[in-house]
């Protein structure tokens, strides 16, 4: 009697199961996976699926991730021991963002870089570069076209000089993060030395990272280094959108709270 071969869910789970760098889902979450796609799309289009589907999903989603790959991907019970100055993590761990925060500027430095972006104002060295409506009304079609075009092409320059300004600080500052581990765990990670991808304006909320074995803890906060740290991608788009919507009066909160100059 021949093998029976194995169903699509399986075969996914399987190759799945190669790949460390992304969450292992679950057998039911990849059968309702499939079941939605009629007729089902080659295994190399469902295999990307439920790998955006993983980076973009809660990870503490019940059912989502498969249950042998929670307990070998979490953070260790004495994690938290305050009796335990420091430890590495035995395992690879997953987890993902759930705030950030630059520690090399002041929050209300961070809080005027905000209302000058609203304002439509960027920094480039001392010089503050100000993008503004043209105020010439002439009908002519042709000046019309132009303005709209230069307009554009300031936008255009503006972003760019932005992102190159945001990725020069990003390569100076430190971060402190608040990440959480597949089974909802939560702990603070902190930049040891200087990690790509990590930034308030490069990482995501509701990203994922990958915390490799031998990353170090001290007092139960993560030291995030270079060879240990793996920025994976991904996003959960309603935490992003409320976190990045409300940063400016959290800063202002705690500024003000904190007594902060």
């Amino acid at each position: 009697m021949p093998p029976s071969t194995p169903s699509l869910p399986t075969l996914l789970h399987s190759s799945l199961s190669s790949t460390p760098s992304i969450p292992l889902p679950s057998l039911p979450f990849l059968t309702q996976l499939c079941a939605s796609r009629v007729p089902p799309p080659p295994l190399a289009s469902l295999l990307a699926t439920a790998r955006a589907r993983i980076l973009a999903a809660d990870l503490t989603t019940p059912q989502l991730l498969d249950p042998t790959y929670i307990s070998s991907h979490s953070f260790p019970s004495n994690l938290y021991n305050p009796q335990t100055e420091s430890l590495s993590l035995s395992i690879d761990t997953i987890v993902q963002v759930l705030d950030i925060e630059n520690l090399s500027k002041s929050r209300w430095e961070q809080i005027e870089e905000l209302e000058a972006a609203a304002r439509g104002e960027t920094k480039r060295g001392r010089e503050i570069i100000r993008i503004t409506e043209d105020e010439n009304n002439n009908n002519n079609n042709d000046n019309a076209i132009d303005r709209g075009q230069t307009q554009a092409t300031q936008a255009q320059t503006q972003a760019a000089q932005q992102q190159q300004q945001q990725q020069q600080q990003n390569t100076k500052a430190t971060h402190k993060l608040l990440l959480q581990d597949v089974k909802g765990q939560k702990v603070y990670g902190l930049e040891l030395h200087k990690v790509d991808s990590i930034g308030v304006d490069t990482i995501s909320i509701g990203g994922k990272v990958l915390l490799k074995r031998g990353t170090k803890v001290c007092r139960g906060v993560v030291m995030l280094e270079p060879g240990f740290t793996v920025v994976l991608g991904g996003k959960v788009g309603v935490w992003d959108k409320s976190w990045r919507e409300g940063r400016l009066e959290r800063l202002k909160r705690s500024a003000e709270g904190g007594g902060e100059n």
